[in-house]
């Protein structure tokens, strides 16, 4: 994983053009049938910035508290608080938490809020998906901003999805990976 700075942003740009086709012509894709191929809106990114990629050691909790968080359909899901990331950014010592689906015991799921929501990126916030074969440097994380994704809600109102933790709300702007989707999101029920 020691990529030079192109090697990075060429890959991250591979990943990118690779979340445009399966929204745009998989059957599998959240956006309905009409949303896809030739009427597909796109997506929108912000530039690739390597001074939002951190590589830092997961600081595990004591005990892996189970917390609930709310969804985007008024339902409940369960995760466990792992651990937490700290570093600095525009000056200051900033703290996510790293959070474990139950069931899964490799992946953590690091969602955020920052100060570009509801300007610039989607309102609710956004997710880091981080798995030990892609995103580890000598026993430490690659937490990399660029990567950080919507959740499929943005898209289509017809997912559920998980709220972003008021612990993981951070007072700076995160102004990389993807932007607020170009489109309005499918509403299933003509909301």
């Amino acid at each position: 994983m020691n990529q030079t700075d192109d090697e990075w942003a060429a890959q991250l740009r591979r990943d990118r053009e690779a979340k445009r086709e399966y929204l745009r012509d998989s059957p599998h894709s959240p956006l309905p049938e009409e949303m896809r191929g030739d009427a597909f809106p796109g997506l929108s990114y912000f530039e690739p910035d390597p001074v939002y990629r951190f590589v830092l050691p997961l600081s595990e909790h004591d005990e892996k508290e189970t917390v609930t968080v709310e969804t985007t359909a008024d339902g409940e899901q369960m995760y466990r608080r792992w651990g937490e990331f700290r570093f600095e950014l525009d000056g200051a010592e900033q703290t996510l938490q790293a959070y474990r689906p139950r069931g899964d015991a490799d992946r953590f799921w690091v969602p955020f809020r920052d100060e570009t929501n509801g300007e610039e990126t989607y309102d609710a916030g956004r997710y880091l998906d981080l798995e030990p074969d892609g995103h580890r440097v000598d026993g430490e994380w690659v937490l990399d901003f660029n990567a950080a994704y919507n959740p499929t809600c943005a898209y289509n109102y017809a997912y559920e999805c998980p709220l972003i933790p008021m612990e993981n709300w951070l007072d700076v702007r995160i102004p990389v990976g993807e932007r607020d989707f170009p489109a309005d999101p499918a509403d299933p029920h003509g909301h």
